[in-house]
């Protein structure tokens, strides 16, 4: 009887161990972590098993863990509701199997707006409804620079209008970018990974850039696979089972972050040894692995993926004309009915390729159509420096225009309707807003002394006010004009009964400065 229940403590008192270090309390869409003692012999990467059940009340969320190191287990998990939550773990190994407790989810505090979600088919939000006006750059390889340099990154960061990243895991072999990283993934050598070893240090130092990005709310577009090896250290030829086992490590260690989007490649049309079925198969395994399904989407090289697929959440495009376009990206919008983010529209800087050449108003502008097409656009920047500190590839300062403009930008557009959808948008000055109510246009190129007061389709009654507000997108300048325009109504094309045009019943014409770059904001007199 004494041996059952000296059995019996022991067994509590490993339980109680096991979950010792896990936090009684929470924020909401926080990370709660686990951490339990395991077996450090053999390869825990392979051999080993180990996930939880997380439930309150009839829901359930299956969480899996990982291996990090020195015989220590991990399993993370992103509570999204309140409340008490309990858990119980599964593993093939028995210290790890069976281990319960609960913690509790405490209410999100100010800046804790959950992770992004896709709203209302085109656009984004928060978890708690709070519109996401996403304004993201690039820095494909700023977590594989110096400590330094990577702490100057984040200064900027904090000080920059964007509030997404896109970043890579392993590192980047190109122009400008040649140095070694100071960590890698794998145990081994370059071209000689044991891609069934991973490295935790250098996870763990992964998550904690991940996990400072939260802090500054900005989101981390995580871009899982890339082409820029070269042969150099060999992670863009690993092996079928090696592409699957890094997936489903990756996922399991970094999910709970609210602020992840997984990209599942830059380019991913140039890396040569994956077929679309590889493709198919890693965006199965991150669906499946994250349990708060995060954004998903792939980045187009010269040849788009079917962005039509269930698993793709938006698209993220490269193309250096078609936000100029405003027919493409209403055709984007159309055919694939989810978000379009131009995550690449060439980069405004000075080095000779042609991707990294556009003028600082260049790059201001697409911006600019970009938001007028119901769209989203994407920074980048190629200034040349002396010691190759490129902000497109390894961060540091910026040294360009746009960014200022750009957080103007974002200024009109937080303060505005919570989505923007196109109006007019096959005219040669489109319109986004909300018909009847709000009206944001940009001219663009065009340097017009007038613009006719002139609204179409929708929305609209007879006698209805609006004011106008002229915007200088360059200078950053907005200009009320003096006019209350009131509209009545008059057939258009003179045939259909439905399409109407309402303009200002005076026919008076908003004066405008005859330069370019000019926008116009037109709300209406309540």
């Amino acid at each position: 009887m004494k041996r059952i229940l000296l059995a019996a403590v022991c067994l509590l008192l490993a339980t109680f161990c096991s979950a010792a270090s896990a936090p009684a309390t929470v924020e909401q869409w926080n990370v709660f972590e686990l951490t339990l003692e395991g077996p450090g012999s053999g390869n825990p990467f392979v051999d080993v098993t180990l996930a939880a059940k997380f439930t309150q009340g009839e829901r359930t969320v299956t969480a899996q863990g990982f291996y990090d190191g020195a015989g220590i287990y991990k399993i993370r998990f992103m509570p999204e509701t309140v409340g008490e939550w309990r858990y119980t773990t599964a593993s093939n190994r028995p210290e790890l199997d069976g281990k319960s407790g609960a913690f509790t989810a405490t209410a999100a505090t100010k800046g804790n707006h959950g992770p992004v979600r896709v709203a209302h088919t085109f656009h984004f939000a928060y978890a708690d409804g709070t519109p996401f006006h996403e304004i993201g750059t690039t820095c494909y390889a700023w977590v594989h620079q110096t400590e330094e340099l990577q702490e100057q990154t984040l200064k900027t960061l904090a000080a920059a209008p964007f509030n997404k990243v896109r970043f890579c895991i392993f590192p980047k072999y190109y122009d400008w970018n040649h140095n070694d990283p100071l960590l890698y993934p794998y145990e081994g050598a370059p071209n000689k990974w044991d891609t069934a070893r991973f490295n935790p240090e250098f996870f763990r130092h992964f998550e904690q850039r991940i996990a400072q990005l939260r802090d500054l709310g900005i989101e981390a577009d995580i871009i899982l696979f890339h082409p820029y090896d070269r042969g150099h250290w060999g992670f863009d030829r690993l092996d079928a089972a090696g592409n699957d086992r890094y997936l489903h490590y990756v996922v399991a260690r970094f999910a709970a972050y609210r602020n992840v989007w997984w990209s599942l490649a830059n380019e991913f049309d140039f890396i040569t040894n994956k077929t679309t079925a590889d493709w198919d198969r890693f965006f199965q395994i991150v669906q499946a692995d994250d349990p708060y399904g995060h954004l998903r989407s792939i980045h187009n090289g010269a040849r788009m993926y079917d962005n039509n697929k269930p698993w793709v959440t938006h698209a993220s495009i490269q193309n250096g004309s078609a936000v100029v376009d405003f027919g493409r990206a209403e055709i984007y919008r159309e055919v694939w009915g989810k978000p379009v983010v131009f995550d690449e529209v060439k980069y405004e800087g000075n080095i000779p390729q042609r991707f990294g050449s556009l003028s600082a108003e260049e790059m201001t502008a697409r911006f600019w159509e970009g938001t007028v097409a119901g769209t989203y656009v994407g920074h980048g920047e190629t200034y040349l420096d002396p010691n190759d500190v490129l902000w497109w590839s390894k961060g540091g300062v910026l040294h360009g225009q746009s960014p200022a403009r750009i957080a103007f930008l974002r200024k009109i557009m937080e303060d505005g309707p919570p989505t923007l959808e196109p109006i007019d948008k096959w005219q040669d000055n489109p319109f986004a807003g909300v018909r009847g109510r709000y009206y944001l246009g940009y001219l663009g190129r065009q340097a017009p002394t007038a613009w006719k007061f002139e609204l179409y389709k929708g929305g609209l009654t007879e006698g209805m006010k609006f004011r106008v507000e002229l915007i200088d997108t360059w200078n950053m300048t907005i200009t009320p004009v003096d006019d209350v325009f009131t509209v009545k109504k008059k057939a258009f094309l003179g045939d259909a009964a439905a399409n109407y045009a309402f303009e200002d019943k005076d026919g008076k014409s908003v004066p405008l400065p005859g330069k370019p770059y000019i926008a116009l904001r037109i709300r209406l007199v309540e």
